[in-house]
């Protein structure tokens, strides 16, 4: 059992027990995995993934999941509090996010199991709003954009064409945008903010481009889409990237990141209902009875869109806004620590999240040292890059005075040692002299090793 996770300290179950392990111990059990697990987390040096840290709010949240977790949110006759929950989401999602502007539309919305699930509808909902094609759609989306839309164009048959990015400024070539749509373009994607530098690309100059083709645009704010806007409110350089840029027609803002919400939660925001209505699913002739769903999840738990809910209305206006307050000022008082070394150099003009790379040695170098203080970073390729998405954990005492300190250690180390390989190349960092189908087969196999494991049981 070498390698799985607690196989020296609890049992491992390969069938089902015949006599069931009682509550307590199994509670116990639990608890003492989450005690540990947390540990990763708790001292705010983990990049992203636990975006609020507040384990008061946690159990509120759990609290509140609780009394509708068993409950199945197709048997709306039921549980009509299911609708409340998840209309009064998806509205208060869409005055967040600039609905005011749409003049004349019938703005709508959907909650989906987070950013990859509202990714994959809004690819679904263009390719079928567009039966007149003569030809396979095509949506054409930066390299930055998130990998779950090409991950949504291969289960939908939507070709991806991938725009190049300004190395500097990592925001999307516009001229290479223009000339690459044609008559089975369906939309455009930009990002606000993309996942690996932070950086938020020129809606306002793909609106405008949109509109002129008659087109869709969608707006990529999973990360930014509970932060941004209040980061405009206090005053941050934010450009535009909302309903108000004219020519948006869909933005996915995930609530299970800076909304604060349950993992397992995201809005997919569209201008117009038709839009969202034209990849709703139905099937009338079925011999069960006639059935319809508005998204590709069928049964979901009630709980999450009551835990969603109460995230919203619990922090509200004012506490989104002092955490982005918190957050922002973080962010930049660690991006001025990055920028004090002139090894160092921050990608782009970032946001909240930021991503840094050296010119000197090898970053990664730089994540070797950090890992023995306990920082968790996340690793970028083409060129290596380290980035830090700063959420609230970040924001507790003491954080920052750690992150500048050792951060110049790890300067100091990473030059001391930049004739020597780093140890996290081999994990993050890209292959020497670029992508090749022979590296592209030797990844596959590795991750596909990886992914095994995680999915099965190893022999005792």
């Amino acid at each position: 059992m070498s390698g799985f996770p607690y196989a020296n300290e609890y049992e491992v179950h390969r069938t089902l027990p015949e006599q069931g392990m009682e509550r307590a111990d199994i509670l116990h059990m639990l608890s003492d995995l989450s005690a540990r697990e947390n540990l990763a987390w708790e001292s705010g040096q983990c990049s992203g993934t636990m975006y609020c840290g507040d384990h008061d709010h946690y159990d509120f949240l759990n609290k509140a999941f609780a009394q509708f977790s068993y409950v199945n949110t197709l048997q709306r006759d039921m549980c009509p509090s299911a609708t409340k929950s998840e209309a009064e989401i998806i509205a208060m999602t869409l005055d967040l996010l600039g609905a005011e502007h749409l003049a004349g539309a019938n703005p709508g919305g959907l909650v989906t199991s987070g950013g990859s699930g509202s990714i994959a509808h809004a690819v679904l909902a263009y390719r079928e709003a567009n039966p007149q094609l003569t030809g396979r759609a095509n949506i054409i989306k930066p390299e930055t954009a998130h990998p779950a839309f090409a991950k949504a164009g291969h289960l939908f048959g939507v070709e991806m064409r991938v725009a190049p990015v300004d190395p500097t400024t990592t925001l999307v070539d516009l001229d290479w945008v223009r000339t690459h749509i044609d008559a089975n373009t369906v939309a455009l994607i930009g990002s606000a903010c993309n996942y690996g530098y932070g950086t938020i690309d020129p809606i306002g100059e793909l609106g405008a481009i949109a509109l002129e083709h008659g087109i869709g645009l969608h707006v990529d704010s999973c990360l930014g889409g509970f932060i941004l806007p209040f980061g405009r409110e206090l005053g941050y350089d934010i450009p535009a990237f909302d309903f108000s840029v004219p020519g948006v027609t869909t933005i996915s803002a995930d609530t299970h990141k800076y909304g604060y919400a349950l993992k397992g939660t995201s809005v997919l925001a569209f201008a117009d209902q038709s839009l969202r209505n034209a990849q709703y699913f139905y099937l009338t002739d079925w011999s069960g009875g006639k059935y319809c769903s508005p998204g590709m999840d069928g049964s979901r738990s009630g709980g999450l869109l009551a835990a969603t809910w109460a995230a919203m209305v619990h922090v509200g206006r004012s506490g989104y806004r002092r955490y982005a307050k918190a957050i922002f000022e973080t962010s930049a008082q660690m991006q001025t620590a990055v920028r004090s070394h002139p090894e160092l150099r921050v990608i782009g003009t970032p946001s909240f999240l930021f991503s840094f790379t050296s010119d000197e040695f090898d970053i990664y170098h730089v994540n070797d040292f950090l890992r023995t203080r306990g920082w968790r970073m996340n690793g970028q390729q083409y060129p290596n890059a380290i980035h830090m998405a700063v959420t609230r954990p970040q924001t507790l005492p003491g954080v920052l005075e750690r992150w500048t300190a050792d951060l110049a250690e790890a300067v100091r180390y990473a030059t001391a040692h930049r004739a020597d390989p780093a140890k996290s190349g081999a994990i993050y960092g890209g292959v020497v002299g670029g992508p090749s189908l022979e590296a592209d087969e030797f990844i596959r196999a590795v991750m596909a090793e990886m992914m095994d494991h995680q999915a099965s049981i190893p022999a005792p």
